[in-house]
């Protein structure tokens, strides 16, 4: 599919500076909740149809302005047809009653996460973007006031909620991408702890211990099990691991979603009946979803084509960025090895990541092996790449490797956090 980048518009930096940058600590805390809301659709877990229906029926519904139109559902398919573009935004927004409500007004989209599965439903992948990446935001329009904010050249991109909703959010990451996003849905903090809890805690492994006195997290090396307030400060600590940067934070919330991932895909909780309606129902409390999605048929298709999509084909993967020239503490996206790895989402084909993020190791606490060149080979004694094993009497295809600065790994790889290694 071809992509073509909107031109940048007059810039109106200028507007709405001044607005404070909200604690790390919600921030973060919104991974645990969304990204357990995205596990519930890659893999698959579903209750019965009037139970997902009597979780979802009451979260809000918005449209998204100026997105494609979604494709029809069919009566009597069990799966979505054609390709399918997510959008998972985490709001920061404090709701009265709240155990984070402090008073604070104005919302931020602290976690953006885009779910793209092809068409032939045989992978799924899961883009991180830095909540401190810089790119253009479109002209957008306030879904409650109406107001219209002019487009900008260049802000940070967890400032387009507060312009122009969900809509804006999408808006913007289509500009930076090229992919068109007819499907978008929100959440807030509330029910993070629930999520963990719900499922029991989530085993993670360290390959050294994390001491952060700023999260208040202190977890021994090994294997730990951690769910509640301690599930909520592995996500979002910053300082206690890789650079102390939002770069290695999101490399360590990696090593969480793919533990989480292969645990939500455990015999022992896919035949728990009430541990997978705790867990939609904590996933699903709290949600704001574009009218796209808000049909029991969706919910049910979006679950039947995610449930067979094997470990190793569902890879996170984190947008490629690097030190902004002149707003320090900022990133500019790379927009190069960016468009390198949309096209290779989009097409489907399958790809190993060059190397997993700054605060994550494997899991006998070693670097990776240097990922082949693309267009190489694997080394000798290499794993294969899924889906390349050549036909009998032919020569191996290219492997298809993300450039080097795209990090990430499988939810099928174990990986261990590698707390703070940089000082």
């Amino acid at each position: 599919m071809a992509r073509q980048h909107r031109g940048v518009a007059t810039s109106n930096l200028g507007a709405r500076h001044g607005r404070l940058r909200r604690s790390a600590s919600w921030a973060n805390a919104l991974k645990v909740l969304l990204t357990a809301a995205l596990v519930v659709v890659v893999s698959g877990v579903s209750v019965g149809a009037y139970a997902v229906w009597g979780l979802t029926k009451d979260a809000n519904i918005v449209e998204l302005v100026g997105a494609p139109k979604a494709q029809a559902v069919g009566a009597g398919s069990q799966t979505l047809e054609g390709e399918l573009t997510i959008l998972l935004v985490g709001s920061d927004k404090r709701v009265e009653g709240s155990i984070m409500y402090d008073g604070e007004e104005g919302e931020l989209n602290d976690v953006n996460l885009l779910l793209h599965i092809p068409a032939d439903h045989k992978s799924a992948t899961v883009i991180s973007f830095p909540r401190d990446l810089m790119v253009p935001i479109p002209e957008c329009t306030d879904p409650e006031t109406g107001d219209v904010s002019s487009a900008m050249s260049e802000q940070q991109i967890n400032t387009a909620l507060s312009y122009g909703g969900l809509s804006c959010v999408a808006a913007t990451i289509t500009e930076l991408t090229g992919m068109e996003i007819p499907y978008a849905a929100m959440v807030d903090f509330d029910g993070v702890i629930d999520i963990t809890n719900a499922i029991g805690g989530v085993t993670v492994c360290l390959a050294q211990p994390i001491e952060d006195d700023m999260t208040g997290l202190y977890l021994p090396a090994g294997e730990v099990t951690v769910s509640g307030v301690d599930a909520l400060n592995f996500v979002r600590t910053r300082y206690g691991v890789g650079d102390g940067s939002d770069v290695s934070r999101i490399s360590n919330q990696q090593v969480f979603m793919s533990a989480l991932m292969r645990q939500m895909r455990s015999a022992e909780t896919l035949s728990n009946p009430m541990k997978v309606y705790s867990l939609a129902k904590a996933g699903f409390e709290n949600l704001t979803m574009s009218s796209s999605m808000a049909s029991i048929e969706f919910l049910q298709k979006l679950a039947g084509t995610a449930v067979n999509i094997d470990l190793n084909r569902v890879n996170f993967v984190q947008y490629p960025s690097g030190t902004h020239p002149y707003s320090p503490g900022r990133l500019s996206p790379d927009r190069y090895s960016g468009d390198q790895l949309i096209d290779i989402v989009m097409s489907g084909v399958p790809f190993e990541v060059a190397g997993v993020g700054r605060a994550a190791v494997t899991a006998d606490g070693s670097v990776p092996a240097e990922a082949p060149v693309e267009g190489e080979a694997p080394a000798e004694g290499a794993a294969p790449v899924e889906g390349t094993a050549p036909a009998e009497g032919t020569e191996a295809p290219p492997v298809t490797v993300l450039p080097p600065n795209v990090t990430g790994q499988s939810a099928a790889t174990q990986t261990c956090s590698a707390g703070r290694t940089m000082y």
